[in-house]
């Protein structure tokens, strides 16, 4: 894989937004295969699509691209918050491709994949409304909270200009799959908070009073609900069942390794 775009391609752009879409569309096409099925042609579609910008031939993933000089901090700007909250509740909300690139050497330093499944209304930030003197008066933006999506949900195809092997993106793909079931978007908010708890355990293997410490920062999450000790050994159960966990007895578990092809 070959981390640099091809400078001459946007000679004829002045805006340096236009240039950096030129050229990180360009790099995505020549150089990045599907990270759900490992197909090496990723298609492009049209420049008057609304949300996505690329599809795989092979399995029919759609994926939106972001790309940006900096590294991809804790939140996002996206777009309208409306919109977004009804990408959620239907089958169009494409997978997201993030792409830190080097300004001065037009190349690719990481690039990452957040899978559609990934995104839930607790992760999505509605923003305040422009004033009444902006151009688009009243008009309602949001922010996405990446530090919300756990790190399992976050997987690179490069990191640090290191390019990490198919086989293993491919396994961390696969492994949590199963989150596209879980057609109750409420209900997987919660699946992915634990997740995203027992991530900040730190451990690979962990008991159940270790991610009771936990019970608080749901409790901000979910404040109406009452129950969060119980929600939590329900969404252990269902990851046990789903492979992601083993359960070893006496409240311990053990995270399951990614299995790579």
């Amino acid at each position: 894989m070959d981390l640099s775009f091809q400078a001459a391609l946007a000679g004829s752009y002045k805006s340096s937004l236009q240039r950096i879409r030129i050229l990180s569309e360009d790099w995505v096409h020549r150089q990045v295969y599907c990270p759900s099925c490992g197909h090496i042609d990723m298609g492009r579609y049209g420049n008057n699509r609304p949300v996505a910008d690329f599809f795989c031939h092979h399995c029919d993933e759609d994926y939106e691209l972001k790309s940006q000089s900096k590294t991809f901090g804790a939140k996002m700007v996206d777009g309208a918050y409306r919109t977004m909250m009804d990408r959620l509740k239907g089958s169009s909300n494409p997978n997201l491709l993030l792409l830190h690139y080097d300004p001065r050497g037009l190349s690719v330093q990481n690039l990452l994949v957040i899978p559609k499944y990934f995104f839930v209304p607790e992760i999505i930030e509605e923003r305040k409304p422009l004033s009444p003197f902006a151009r688009r008066a009243g008009w309602v933006g949001c922010n996405i909270s990446l530090q919300g999506i756990p790190q399992a949900g976050r997987i690179f195809l490069i990191r640090d200009r290191i390019i990490e092997p198919k086989d293993e993106v491919l396994a961390r793909w696969q492994k949590t799959l199963f989150l596209r079931d879980q057609r109750d978007v409420r209900a997987k908010g919660w699946l992915l908070g634990v997740m995203r708890c027992i991530e900040n355990i730190k451990k690979s293997t962990f008991t159940i009073e270790e991610l009771y410490q936990f019970e608080n920062e749901l409790k901000m999450i979910y404040p109406s609900n009452r129950h969060i000790r119980e929600k939590i050994r329900q969404k252990l159960q269902i990851l046990r069942d789903k492979g992601y966990l083993h359960f070893l007895g006496k409240g311990t578990y053990r995270l399951v390794p990614t299995n790579v092809r």
